[in-house]
């Protein structure tokens, strides 16, 4: 209940809305990059709190819906492999790919197993030394650390059975390839899980090149009702910088123990966003030190061609370009039980927190 009053307090939320509402003087649109506080946003009605002349967009910040449409279809085509377990986050197994969703190549005979964290993945490995197991490694800076962890752990203990098919974003230069592109947004709201690891230090290239207000904020209403003043107040002040809200989580420099994990396994390299492309820099890498636990190295495999579905705007959501009921197929075609786009499969995507908390709109 302490958790609650401290950051659901009522009065505390209708203070800071009448603040906002006083001191946004003129048009404002900021962008949270983060699925965990798109789902926030909606849940709590951020936005009927703020006045009409502030507008909240969301950007590529759900692991799920940004990865890519061929990554599903390796994995689809590995799990067809003879002495193969693919092991997964339970979100992946709805994600389409070009002909099936792993849950459907699971369907179809595929040994595809949901696990909780790459760790239970490596327990696999151990307990099942006639399969080869590989973990579906997708998520930003926030679970690549554990990644990390179980690969050294695998490579002490000569695992010879694990392996890791990567797809590991990193944050900022998605923001930067967003902002490059011509997005119309005066702020961030930036990841708060994953400055938890890289510091806030990692956005002040923000502030620096393009002038843009950054907040790293918290989940609660107060947390982003917070950001949200602190923003107004950096673009009114005509001083950009990156501030931390969420002080009870967030240092400057971040978790040290973990970028050193980071580190030791992965390198900076290209991979591909689903709707923003392949982003130079925007991907973690395997070392060479760590190569032979690569399921891309150790598998080769058959992909067909890319096919995208058809009236699917997944790729316009992620840029902050268009909305939810923008698309033709949103709470039609296209629903949390038949997602027809990634952005309706996990809980954090866009197109899910529209058809959980607008559709009655």
């Amino acid at each position: 209940m302490k958790y609650v009053d401290e950051f659901r307090n009522k009065r505390h939320i209708a203070r800071l809305a009448a603040l906002i509402a006083k001191e946004a003087t003129s048009d404002y649109t900021f962008m949270e990059v983060c699925g965990g506080h798109t789902a926030s946003i909606h849940r709590f009605g951020i936005p009927s709190l703020l006045p009409p002349q502030i507008r909240l967009i969301s950007g590529p910040g759900c692991p799920v819906c940004v990865t890519a449409a061929r990554y599903i279809d390796t994995l689809v085509a590995l799990a067809s492999g003879e002495g193969i377990t693919i092991a997964l986050f339970g979100d992946l197994m709805r994600v389409p790919g070009t002909h099936q969703t792993p849950g459907e190549a699971k369907a179809d005979g595929g040994d595809v197993r949901v696990v909780l964290s790459a760790y239970e993945a490596l327990e696999l490995a151990r307990s099942n030394p006639g399969r080869k197991i590989i973990f579906s490694a997708i998520g930003f800076e926030t679970t690549a650390p554990g990644t990390a962890v179980t690969m050294i752990q695998a490579d002490r203990e000569g695992l010879a059975n694990f392996f890791v098919l990567n797809a590991h974003k990193v944050m900022p230069p998605a923001m930067e390839t967003i902002l490059k592109d011509g997005a119309q947004i005066d702020g961030f709201i930036c990841p708060g899980h994953v400055a938890v690891i890289t510091g806030s230090s990692a956005f002040e290239f923000i502030p620096q090149r393009y002038g843009l207000a950054c907040v790293v904020t918290g989940f609660e209403p107060t947390d982003i009702l917070s950001a949200v003043l602190m923003l107004v107040r950096q673009v009114n002040s005509h001083k950009p910088s990156v501030e931390i809200q969420y002080r009870r989580a967030v240092s400057v420099e971040g978790n040290v123990r973990a970028q050193g994990y980071l580190s030791e396994v992965f390198e900076p390299g290209e991979v591909e966003w689903r709707g923003l492309g392949v982003i130079p820099s925007g991907g973690m890498q395997i070392r060479d030190r760590y190569r032979r636990l690569d399921a891309a190295s150790a598998f080769s495999v058959e992909i067909p061609e890319t096919i995208h579905a058809n009236g699917c705007i997944c790729g316009d959501i992620l840029r902050g370009v268009r909305r939810p009921p923008d698309c033709d197929l949103f709470a039609s075609a296209c629903t949390p039980d038949h997602p027809e786009g990634a952005c309706m499969v996990s809980d954090e995507g866009s197109c899910n927190t529209w058809y959980k908390y607008h559709s009655h709109e």
